[in-house]
């Protein structure tokens, strides 16, 4: 395994020269993440900085790692109260660094990740973040998607169906064996999708450590990242998600102590009913998107532990991620009776 993989330095800056990007002297790297979600690194020459992500290098859940889908939402978002990072180029062509990358600005700021970052911080400051945090995605959702061009990003009627059908799918590709709870959940899921919901754009994956927050002030976000997942769709299913991730089997699932499941944070109901605020909109079905959180958490959980499995990852802490499917589960066959803790 080399130092970086899936990464030519060399490569990229010949690429970088070509598509018109100023180089000054030779690149170096630092990975951020790898391989929980896609590779992530910084990059550096002698006075510019920016991030490249690319898909890992094995163990692939297709949906779950398109670099190109988020590189045109973030550059469809450049003047929306969005915040994202400037995007700087998109490479289709393989045979570059074997994969498709992405190249954006590097955004100077602070990632909260764990609980012990966040215990740093003021008590007053951790609740400003939160309603920071929802006023982002509030208008995230109420971004005209066609008047910004991504009209053609999804179809979002049928949206909440096609979700749980593409999970049930991805679990049958990531699976260790079979599971009758997974299949009970799964099942209950495909009986209750709601008739009708709302379409906007959704992020798909939206909790504090998929922001960079104002390097001085963390009551601000200075970028939303990780837009992979992002797609048209229902807004609930979106809120419910961020919700999803307040639980505390995110920790196995990420490795660590995650900042997101602190109980300094609003609860589930708290968190929920203050967008319910902010957007206006009512929390209808709110027992089946809840559910569905938990399910597709559950699968990207068994996602990341077959591709530790395969040995496709970087870095430490993704052993314990498969321990938290029967958990994450077990939370989802709760969430369909109105139990979230």
């Amino acid at each position: 395994m080399t130092e970086f993989p899936g990464l030519d330095l060399v490569a990229l800056r010949k690429y970088l020269l070509d598509s018109d990007v100023a180089v000054s002297g030779d690149l170096r790297a630092k990975l951020i993440s790898g391989g929980k979600s896609n590779l992530t690194y910084g990059i550096y020459d002698d006075t510019s900085s920016w991030i490249v992500r690319r898909p890992p290098t094995a163990g692939l859940t297709p949906s779950a790692h398109d670099v190109a889908r988020e590189f045109r939402i973030t550059s469809a978002l450049q003047n929306t109260a969005v915040p994202v990072a400037p995007t700087v180029a998109l490479c289709e062509d393989a045979s570059v660094m074997g994969a498709t990358f992405t190249v954006v600005e590097f955004i100077e700021g602070q990632v909260i990740r764990t609980k012990s970052e966040l215990d740093a911080l003021p008590a007053a400051q951790v609740t400003a973040c939160v309603d920071e945090l929802v006023r982002v995605l509030a208008a995230l959702h109420d971004v005209d998607y066609k008047a910004v061009g991504l009209g053609e990003l999804g179809r979002p009627d049928g949206y909440v169906a096609r979700q749980v059908k593409l999970w049930a799918g991805q679990w049958s590709r990531v699976k260790v064996e079979d599971s009758a709870d997974v299949d009970r959940l799964a099942s209950a899921l495909s009986e209750l999708i709601p008739e009708n919901s709302e379409s906007s754009i959704v992020h798909g994956d939206y909790r504090i450590d998929n922001t960079i927050l104002a390097a001085d002030d963390v009551t601000k976000v200075a970028a939303v990242v990780d837009w992979e997942l992002s797609t048209l769709g229902d807004p609930l299913a979106d809120i419910a998600m961020m919700c999803v991730y307040r639980h505390s089997a995110l920790d196995l699932v990420l490795g660590e102590p995650a900042a997101w499941t602190s109980s300094s944070f609003p609860s589930v109901v708290d968190l929920a009913q203050s967008y319910s605020r902010v957007s206006g909109r009512d929390l209808g079905n709110w027992n089946f998107y809840m559910a569905l959180g938990f399910f597709k958490l559950a699968v990207v959980a068994q996602g990341i532990d077959h591709r530790f499995r395969a040995g496709a990852t970087v870095g430490g802490g993704f052993e314990s991620a498969g321990t938290a499917v029967p958990e994450l589960i077990s939370a989802g066959l709760n969430a369909l009776n109105g139990k979230f803790a």
